[in-house]
C-alpha cells in the first residue's frame, strides 16, 4: 500500500492533479478495461510462486479478474475497483452445448465462448436484429432497471475499507458506451447504416441508453459519491487507423449525450475524476473530451495512427491525464521478449509520465496469451523508470 511517504491514494490523486508524486502509480484491474484475463492471471500466480486460487472474475464476458490481495501487495498495485452488479456479473443465464457456452445478459444480448480454447465470450445474437429498426421495437425491449439499489449493495463498506487502507477507489458504470451498446443491441453493421439512413430512430436508441446510464450514476453516486475517487465511463470511437464515425457525427449526435452524462456524474463527484475509455485513434476527439469534462483518457492506444505518446503528452498533457499506454498489448506484451517489454515500458513511461498526469497500465486488458515473465518484466521496468 505505502511506498515511501505516500499512500497509494495520495499518489494517484496527486498525479491526476498534474503534479509529480514519488513514483508513477500502477493500476491492474481497478476497471474492466485495465484488467488481466483469468488464464494469464493463473499463470502469473504460478510464476510468482503463489498457490492456485479461484479467479475473482469481475467481467464474465471478457473473463477478466481482480487479483487476490497477495498479488496486489506483491506488485504494489495502487488502485482498487468497485464493481456494481451489471450485465457482466449479474442476471446472466448461462447454457452449454457440446462445444460451446452461451451467455444471455440483462440487455437480452447473447454471447458465445467455445469450450475448446475459448478465452472470452463474443457477441453472437442481438435483440434488435430485424431488417428495419423501429421505435416500437426499441420501446418493447425489456430494459434493465439501472437504479436498482441491489447493484451497489455492500459497496460503501468496501470503498470505506479501501480508503482506510490508503487506496484510490475506482467505480465502473452500468454498461458499455452509448454507441457501443447500440451496436450490441443492434448488429453493428446495421446500426451504422441506421445512423446514415434513419438518424431519428438511431437517436431514439442512443437516447434510451444514455438515459439509463444517467439514472444509474445519479442513484449510485447519491449513495457512494463521497467515497469514490474515479468514475469510469467508456465508448469506442477509434479503429487502428481512423474512426468508426466522423468527428462531425460524434459532435452532432453523441457529444451532447455524453456532456449531459458527465454533468450528472460531476454534480455528485465534485472532488473526483471522470475516466473515459475509447480505443483506437481518437486524437481528433480529445479536445471534445476535455471540453465536456473528461479528466482521464484510457487506454492510450499508442500503436494506433496519430496516438504517438510523445505527441499526445505535448499537445494534451496539461489538460487531461493518461491512464494506460504503458506497453503494447497487441504485439509486444504477448509476443515480445522480456527485454523488448522492458524497452517498450521505458519508452512509453518516459513520454507520458513527466509532470504527472499519468497512471501506468497496459493498452487495454492483459490477454490470455501473455507470458507471465512478460508481465513481471513490465512491472520491473515500471519500478525502474517510474520514479520521479
Amino acid at each position: 500500500m505505502i511506498d515511501g511517504a505516500m499512500t497509494s491514494r495520495e499518489r494517484i490523486l496527486k498525479t491526476l492533479k498534474h503534479e509529480e508524486p514519488d513514483r508513477v502509480p500502477f493500476d491492474m484491474s481497478a476497471t474492466q478495461v485495465t484488467a488481466i484475463n483469468n488464464t494469464a492471471y493463473a499463470r502469473l500466480r504460478e510464476y510468482l510462486g503463489l498457490p492456485p486460487a479461484e479467479p475473482m472474475t469481475m467481467d464474465v464476458v471478457q473473463q477478466v479478474c481482480v487479483p487476490h490481495d497477495d498479488v496486489m501487495q506483491k506488485l504494489g498495485i495502487d488502485s482498487r475497483g468497485l464493481f456494481p452488479l451489471v450485465s457482466v456479473n449479474w442476471n446472466m443465464v448461462i447454457q452449454e452445448t457440446a462445444d460451446s457456452r452461451f451467455l444471455a445478459d440483462e440487455w437480452s444480448c447473447k454471447y458465445r465462448m467455445p469450450k475448446e480454447k475459448g478465452y472470452y465470450f463474443s457477441l453472437c445474437e442481438s435483440p434488435l436484429n430485424e431488417t428495419t429498426l423501429g421505435k416500437s421495437a426499441i420501446d418493447a425491449i425489456k430494459w434493465p432497471i439501472p437504479d436498482d439499489p441491489r447493484r451497489w449493495a455492500g459497496l460503501r463498506e468496501k470503498a470505506e475499507r479501501f480508503r482506510a487502507e490508503g487506496y484510490a477507489v475506482v467505480m465502473r458504470g452500468l454498461c458499455a458506451g452509448i454507441l457501443e451498446m447500440a451496436c450490441r443491441l443492434r448488429p453493428m453493421d446495421k446500426f451504422m447504416m441506421d445512423l446514415a439512413t434513419d438518424e431519428a430512430t438511431a437517436m431514439h436508441l442512443l437516447n434510451k441508453i444514455a438515459e439509463l446510464k444517467g439514472r444509474f450514476w445519479a442513484a449510485a453516486l447519491d449513495e457512494l459519491g463521497d467515497v469514490v475517487d474515479v468514475a469510469v465511463e467508456a465508448d469506442d470511437y477509434g479503429t487502428q487507423q481512423s474512426m468508426l464515425i466522423s468527428p462531425a457525427m460524434y459532435r452532432r449526435l453523441l457529444k451532447p449525450l455524453q456532456a449531459e452524462l458527465f454533468a450528472t456524474i460531476r454534480r455528485r463527484l465534485s472532488d473526483g475524476f471522470i475516466f473515459f475509455h475509447s480505443c483506437g485513434n481518437v486524437r481528433n476527439l480529445i479536445p471534445d473530451f476535455i471540453e465536456i469534462g473528461v479528466d482521464i483518457l484510457n487506454p492510450v492506444h499508442i500503436t494506433a495512427t496519430d496516438m504517438e505518446p510523445v505527441a499526445l503528452k505535448r499537445d494534451f498533457g496539461r489538460d487531461i491525464s493518461f491512464w494506460g499506454g504503458g506497453v503494447d498489448t497487441q504485439g509486444v506484451l504477448p509476443n515480445g521478449t522480456p527485454q523488448q517489454v522492458r524497452e517498450d515500458v521505458k519508452r512509453n513511461v518516459s513520454a507520458l509520465a513527466p509532470g504527472g498526469g499519468y497512471v501506468f497500465n497496459t493498452v487495454h486488458n492483459i490477454q490470455a496469451d501473455v507470458p507471465p515473465e512478460n508481465v513481471v518484466a513490465m512491472w520491473e521496468a515500471l519500478r525502474e523508470v517510474g520514479v520521479y
